[in-house]
């Protein structure tokens, strides 16, 4: 019985830390996703591993960002990763395949097949943002949605790292 005690006294502490740090980390700072979808193909893969970086007070969300998100679908449960189109302010539409942001239309090399459908402009509102993924004619996303915009609150993080498949790990394009 002492030696179980004497390996508490230990250990105990250390352990201890060790959790409320996991904790803390897992909960504010960073976190690892699993991609759920094809969504974002060729760019991220189907069940790629994804560290999520979640400070958001510290992050400047840009054009053309990756970040994993709550959508504005009720019932849902599931987290997106998608790419940041629309920031608050921005106009947005789809018209004979490409995205038109702002009246300018963008280049965006990540999307391999021209979109096949059609987005009325729209107006981001203050505080929200619009996602597409980059498999653009079978991603779920913004254009689909009956509310396009996801509120800043829905932000979880930005998605910065690829951990696995380990021949494709590192920074995210």
């Amino acid at each position: 019985m002492n030696k179980i005690v004497k390996t508490i006294k230990e250990w105990g502490p250390s352990v201890l830390v060790a959790v409320f740090a996991s904790l803390i980390i897992n909960t504010y700072v960073a976190q690892a996703v699993t991609v759920p979808t094809g969504s974002m193909l060729p760019t991220i893969q189907l069940k790629d591993e994804l560290i999520v970086e979640k400070m958001k007070v510290l992050t400047d969300f840009s054009f053309g960002d990756i970040v994993v998100f709550w959508p504005p679908l009720a019932g849902n449960k599931d987290r997106y990763v998608k790419r940041l189109i629309g920031l608050p302010g921005d106009t947005i539409e789809i018209k004979d395949g490409s995205l038109i942001r702002n009246g300018q239309k963008v280049d965006e090399p990540y999307v391999k097949s021209a979109m096949t459908y059609t987005f009325k402009q729209v107006t981001v509102p203050a505080g929200n943002y619009l996602f597409l993924g980059d498999n653009r004619n079978e991603s779920y996303d913004s254009h689909m949605w009956p509310t396009p915009f996801v509120p800043e609150k829905d932000l979880i993080g930005k998605a910065v790292f690829r951990l696995f498949p380990l021949n494709h790990m590192g920074t995210i394009d």
